[in-house]
């Protein structure tokens, strides 16, 4: 017998993202720089047989969200992680964590906007690529990638992403494009 789809509101279907795994080389390492430089909580650490697992939050509401798996091997070239990305409150705290990054050494910061974001893109100790990212109030349509310079104010950096995302043809108030985007999820939760 055939299961029907309810057609309820969401029909059971909640889903939130709440953490991922990452294989490390040097567990040891990348718990220091989350720890260090990302300010990250190690909430547990143990052993499952020969894996050791470190995990960290900074959520108290999350155990984790992101947990270091000893295992990652020597000779892999590739990662299929493209990146992950923290979003912060304000220009101000990413500046913070830009000084922060800058003073721990980390390689290839890349400070940027996407029109609806200022962002700084990073490489952990392992080489995954980060983000550390602010939302703006407006959107424009992605992908948009351009420079920004950390030298200049907070409103200069502001101004010009603005600037660069009104260039677009959809670019509107932040407000306007989620209204819009959460009735298409309603949309496809009753599909």
């Amino acid at each position: 017998m055939a299961v029907q789809p309810s057609h309820a509101p969401h029909a059971g279907l909640s889903l939130a993202f709440s953490h991922l795994g990452l294989y490390a080389r040097d567990i040891d390492a990348m718990a220091q720089f989350y720890r260090t430089v990302l300010r990250f909580t190690e909430t547990d650490r143990g052993n499952l047989g020969h894996t050791r697992l470190i995990f960290l939050s900074r959520d108290p509401a999350e155990h984790h969200q992101i947990v270091l798996v000893s295992g990652r091997p020597e000779d892999l070239r590739f990662s299929v992680v493209n990146q992950i990305s923290f979003r912060v409150p304000d220009l101000p705290t990413l500046r913070r964590f830009h000084e922060r990054l800058v003073e721990a050494g980390v390689d290839d910061i890349q400070p940027v906007t996407h029109g609806n974001a200022v962002s700084i893109y990073c490489r952990d100790p392992e080489g995954n690529r980060l983000e550390l990212f602010m939302d703006t109030d407006w959107y424009c349509e992605q992908p948009l990638r351009e420079p920004v310079d950390f030298r200049d104010s907070d409103e200069e950096i502001l101004r010009k992403a603005q600037a660069i995302a009104r260039r677009y043809p959809r670019f509107q108030p932040r407000a306007q494009w989620q209204a819009e985007v959460a009735r298409r999820m309603e949309a496809d939760q009753h599909a």
